[in-house]
């Protein structure tokens, strides 16, 4: 058992889950660091579209800390990244590569990077578009803890410098996350922000299948859908679910909608926190097909994969309600197992808490990637990016 440590987290938002999934990951992982003793700062960049929407302003789990520029990480707030036991960079924070390399400067213990978003953040690395990381950054972080598993890990060692790069997938707040009973108002669900890539899948899985089944209920909630998308009138629009309520959500649907991002379902292993809370909550999911998803979900037991608008017809149709609940039988029992906020606190731990080696002064570390880019072109590496 590891002793109490402080920990310093600086994410995207904590405070507001409004179109985002950050938040709620890091409630649930941080719920799991105060569950087991641990003392956690979060660190939040003020920023008036989440100052506007906040349904967390006052944490009973964490302290959370707003600033308003990279700057007062050391004028401010050195002392809780300078007396941390470990700080947590997380990906998307805004001036991101400026704020590594101000924490870099000020940390003593070990610095992990924590990326919620690993095949978007590398495509976006690989075009050198990437607001928030720096790949000449990479190799200065400690460990780098990825949302997506797989084979992906080993590409972060070989082709991106990564000391050393370990999963940390999403994961649910069993304590607030359960079945809540009742009777199903609606045959399927979807809870997500407006994505244009996740929007073709939408369309074959949820709306094309409302189209042909005008009998049955469906629901859509989320911010930033455009205007101009062609609800069917069996389709209800709902802007934004606090997840206070999402356990409601999910109790109210019969089958959830699971639908995965262009970047992630190339990459596989990068399951949704919505497989998560709806499998806590004992909602079957109908999801779309990735790599890696059967490790977590063994298929047709725990979770039912659609590639077609008759297979979510006919699934639809035909699954009925003692199916629909051993199905959740055993996604709950397959969350609650290994994919709690516990859990995450525990796998996040074993990979900062260990012997390592001083920070690498950032200046020398992006000259070292530098060099090896260098010899990458030269054609002297033999580990060339992918």
């Amino acid at each position: 058992m590891t002793r109490p440590l402080d920990i310093t987290i600086l994410g995207l938002s904590l405070s507001s889950s409004w179109g985002n999934g950050h938040a709620t990951t890091f409630r649930a992982l941080i719920r799991g660091l105060h569950a087991r003793g641990h003392r956690v700062t979060f660190l939040e960049r003020d920023v008036p579209w989440y100052a506007s929407q906040r349904d967390l302003a006052d944490p009973d789990f964490c302290r959370l800390v707003f600033y308003d520029r990279p700057a007062e990480l050391e004028t401010r707030h050195r002392a809780l990244i300078a007396g941390a036991d470990a700080v947590l960079i997380g990906s998307y924070v805004p001036d991101g590569i400026e704020v590594i390399r101000r924490v870099m400067t000020i940390a003593g213990g070990p610095v992990g990077f924590y990326d919620i978003d690993t095949p978007v953040t590398l495509a976006r690395l690989d075009e050198d578009q990437c607001s928030w990381l720096s790949r000449m950054l990479i190799p200065a972080f400690d460990v780098y803890f990825s949302f997506t598993g797989g084979p992906l890990l080993d590409r972060l060692e070989r082709d991106y410098g990564a000391r050393r790069a370990l999963p940390l997938y999403c994961a649910v707040d069993a304590d607030r996350y359960a079945p809540a009973g009742g009777r199903p108002l609606y045959d399927l669900s979807y809870l997500g922000t407006y994505s244009p890539d996740r929007q073709p899948g939408l369309e074959r899985l949820l709306i094309e299948p409302a189209r042909r089944l005008p009998d049955r209920r469906f629901i859509v909630a989320g911010p930033q859908y455009p205007d101009d998308i062609n609800w069917p009138a069996n389709v209800e629009r709902v802007d934004h679910v606090a997840p206070a309520d999402h356990p409601a959500f999910y109790a109210a649907s019969a089958f959830t909608l699971s639908v995965t991002r262009a970047e992630m379902m190339a990459t596989g292993w990068s399951p949704s926190v919505r497989l998560f809370e709806a499998g806590a909550c004992g909602t079957p999911v109908i999801s779309d097909r990735q790599p890696g998803l059967e490790a977590i979900f063994p298929e047709s037991d725990a979770i039912l994969i659609a590639d077609t608008t008759d297979e979510v017809v006919r699934l639809l149709t035909t699954i009925d309600a003692r199916a629909r609940a051993r199905i959740a039988a055993a996604a709950r029992a397959a969350v609650l197992g290994a994919h709690t906020g516990r859990h995450r606190a525990d796998e996040l731990i074993a990979g900062l808490v260990r012997p390592h080696e001083a920070h690498p002064p950032v200046i020398q570390a992006m000259e070292g990637q530098t060099m090896a880019g260098q010899r990458e072109r030269t054609g002297d590496d033999a580990h060339s990016p992918a």
